[in-house]
């Protein structure tokens, strides 16, 4: 058994049974460790339990520390995190984008801010109670390469909020519970009496706690009332982009393949989905046949303008004057909001929009306009893309060594938010950015978001693994 106790870790310790039990197993493998806790918000009146869940997270941190036997710090990073974080958030949804913070915290706090701090306190590694996997092996030019696969726990891989991270920052970095399953953890946490074993999972925002986004958004970006649009299913019968999009799909099918799929079927982040190529329509040929500019189009999403015209009429006994919009076959104003930056794309709860048989879905905003356009059902044809764009200068690669150059075409494995089912899609480099092109219409992508992209790795350099898993690759933003 190696000897770990010259090797000196920072076990970034939140409160949470996830990072308590991942101090403990460190302490039981021997190497030196020391925890340090950040406090990263002041302000509670953002959060809806109105208190400071900070202080009680401490508390119970400092705990599990004394109970573990390990030393324990304190450092304020809430400058850094307001920021690197916090302004970006306001920021992109005041441009209608809606961003991930805790893809943000990952890359600016945890895995920088904070390592520093743990690196001036002599840390070698920084520790994280994340469900994914580390290896390391010697690259073709002698470096060694990292690689994070998705936890061992399929319901708790939590690779998608490390999409960002470089190869130093993984070089620095250890996840020793990625390899447990949730209930494991939490048997091991009571096993060993750690006082954050019943403790539930956080929610909501990294370090700020759950909170009414649109109360928190407030702060800065000022309500605005606005029109709710619902859109019709006619609008996209002589829609020119609709239109595009359909007959660009027809013209790459497969030639034994006769019509193109526009709708999802996703219903549910549980709903599984097929294997490798089970589902691809597109022959790779065909795609590459075409041009930039055509990709780029196709892209896109459905731009909304649909007018609305007033007419008077005279209402009751007294005939008194009234105004009224006129029917219109595209759709109707069916409610206000507040401000159309507080909404995203694929929501659908904070609408208080009555009287439809399905529920109603934000499928665009329009920020400059203050319009927020609303479609009914799952398989409503604004809910539904087959293609994004990720821009040159979003494009990240964890894997460097396996970056795609212009005109490569690769088959791999994307998801466009945390716990979305792997969906089978193509990647396209091009001079004007990364495309990817999925098998089936993705119901809710949605600008400012990330796409994360997996490969299959059919043997893990470890003997822990015990099927064949996925690497995260590479991401980048919508």
């Amino acid at each position: 058994m190696a000897d770990n106790s010259k090797i000196k870790v920072c076990i970034g310790l939140s409160g949470g049974v996830d990072s308590s039990v991942a101090a403990w197993i460190l302490k039981q493998q021997g190497y030196d460790v020391f925890a340090l806790f950040m406090q990263n918000w002041h302000d509670a009146s953002t959060t809806l339990h109105g208190d400071c869940e900070w202080e009680e997270d401490r508390f119970v941190a400092e705990l599990v520390a004394r109970k573990i036997g390990i030393p324990f710090y304190f450092v304020d990073l809430s400058e850094e995190y307001r920021k690197r974080v916090v302004d970006y958030m306001f920021d992109e949804y005041e441009k209608g984008r809606t961003p991930n913070p805790d893809v943000l915290c990952n890359r600016e706090i945890k895995f920088d801010a904070f390592l520093k701090c743990a690196e001036k306190l002599g840390a070698d590694y920084v520790a994280t109670g994340h469900y994914c996997r580390k290896e390391s092996f010697e690259g073709q030019d002698g470096q060694s390469v990292h690689r994070i696969l998705a936890g061992a726990d399929p319901n708790k891989d939590q690779s998608y909020f490390l999409c960002q991270l470089t190869q130093t920052q993984l070089s620095k970095a250890m996840f020793p519970v990625g390899d447990i399953e949730k209930p494991e953890v939490r048997r091991l946490a009571a096993e060993a009496d750690l006082p954050s074993a019943d403790k539930k999972d956080s929610q909501g925002i990294c370090f700020v706690g759950k909170v009414d986004l649109p109360t928190f958004l407030q702060q800065k970006l000022k309500p605005c009332e606005g029109d709710v649009v619902e859109v019709y299913d006619a609008y996209y019968a002589d829609n020119e982009q609709y239109n595009f999009v359909k007959a660009t799909l027809e013209s790459i099918l497969k030639d034994d393949v006769s019509d193109v799929k526009m709708i999802t079927d996703y219903v549910s982040e549980d709903k599984a989905t097929p294997s490798y190529d089970a589902g691809c329509s597109f022959d790779l040929d065909k795609i590459a046949a075409v041009s930039d500019e055509d990709l780029f189009r196709l892209s896109q999403p459905v731009k909304y303008d649909i007018k609305f015209e007033t007419e008077t009429y005279r209402s009751g006994r007294k005939h008194i004057k009234k105004t009224r919009y006129k029917e219109n076959p595209f759709g109707k104003i069916v409610g206000k909001h507040n401000g159309a930056q507080f909404y995203t794309i694929g929501q659908r709860k904070g609408l208080n929009i009555g009287g439809h048989k399905d529920s109603i879905f934000v499928i665009d905003t329009d920020i400059p306009g203050n319009v927020i356009y609303v479609g009914e059902g799952h398989t409503h044809k604004g809910l539904s893309r087959s293609c994004l764009r990720v821009d040159p200068s979003e494009i990240h690669w964890i894997r460097e060594d396996l970056r795609m150059a212009v005109g490569e075409m690769r088959r791999y494995r994307v998801r466009i938010r945390y716990r979305q089912p792997l969906q089978d899609a193509t990647l396209i480099m091009r001079e004007n950015g990364l495309y990817i092109l999925f098998d089936t219409p993705q119901r809710g992508i949605t600008a400012g978001q990330f796409a994360v992209w997996y490969a299959e790795v059919e043997e893990s350099l470890t003997t822990r693994a015990k099927d064949t898993s996925v690497e995260m690759l590479g991401s980048g933003v919508i």
